[in-house]
């Protein structure tokens, strides 16, 4: 884990994946937060900490958490206040959050049925849910993989998760879009070369030259300016918003 956590905090200042990431996610949570600027908001699963800045400063006051050791000392250097547990055993008193978040965690968590009751739980009445999972079964790959994913998303799927915990779905939509023929490409190509290697490392997050990280920089941005008015028909992940019915 500790050199994914190496190759995560290299890759997200720059990558285009993370760049295009944080500028669907940031106007989302731009969005729910409003005027507000006293927020009381949780990142669930936080990794390195970097996904902190996106809440901290604007909106108020951050929790996280995360369950490996290497993320907690990452995010604690960064000067990120965080405890040490799981999404399906959170921490925190029922009722505390105004937001919360975990990008790219589900996917991976043992019960994620259990993991979004815990998050409902922790939420306030009328407090909002924001979370990035990975979508479509056909797009697993090596990434997946390194990463202990356990299942991909849909929709569907998503929405049910929701509805068990209390939630209300208010937005579901596919990202990353402009990025599935590539990224369709490289799984095939790692499917043929799986036949004689195992997967070691996680090559998605190589940083590629800068003139192609510029291009597809510019790609995911545009789709994220564009996917704020129109729907993605599909894509390589999932962007949620849920809510918790009250006030």
């Amino acid at each position: 884990m500790g050199d994914l956590l190496e190759l995560t905090a290299l890759a997200e200042p720059t990558h285009f994946w993370f760049r295009g990431f944080r500028a669907r996610v940031g106007p989302v949570i731009r969005d729910i937060a409003g005027d507000r600027r006293n927020l009381c908001m949780i990142d669930c699963g936080c990794g390195t900490g970097y996904n902190l800045q996106m809440l901290l400063r604007p909106y108020g006051r951050v929790f996280a958490f995360d369950l490996a050791w290497d993320a907690m000392r990452r995010a604690r250097a960064a000067g990120r206040p965080l405890v040490r547990a799981t999404l399906e055993h959170i921490p925190f008193a029922s009722g505390s959050f105004d937001l919360a978040t975990s990008f790219d965690v589900m996917q991976s968590v043992p019960d994620d049925r259990r993991a979004v009751g815990e998050i409902a739980r922790v939420l306030k009445p009328g407090g909002h849910v924001v979370l990035n999972v990975t979508a479509l079964d056909f797009m697993g790959g090596e990434h997946g993989d390194v990463w202990g994913e356990l299942r991909r998303y849909t929709p569907g799927r998503v929405a049910r998760l929701l509805e068990a915990a209390g939630l209300e779905p208010v937005r579901i939509s596919f990202f990353f879009a402009s990025l599935l023929p590539i990224m369709m490409a490289v799984r095939a190509a790692q499917r043929v070369a799986q036949l004689w290697r195992e997967p070691h490392g996680d090559a998605d997050l190589t940083v590629p030259p800068a003139p192609i990280n510029a291009l597809l920089s510019a790609l995911v941005r545009g789709e994220a300016a564009l996917a704020r008015r129109v729907p993605m028909p599909f894509g390589s992940s999932l962007v949620i918003v849920g809510r918790k019915p009250g006030r």
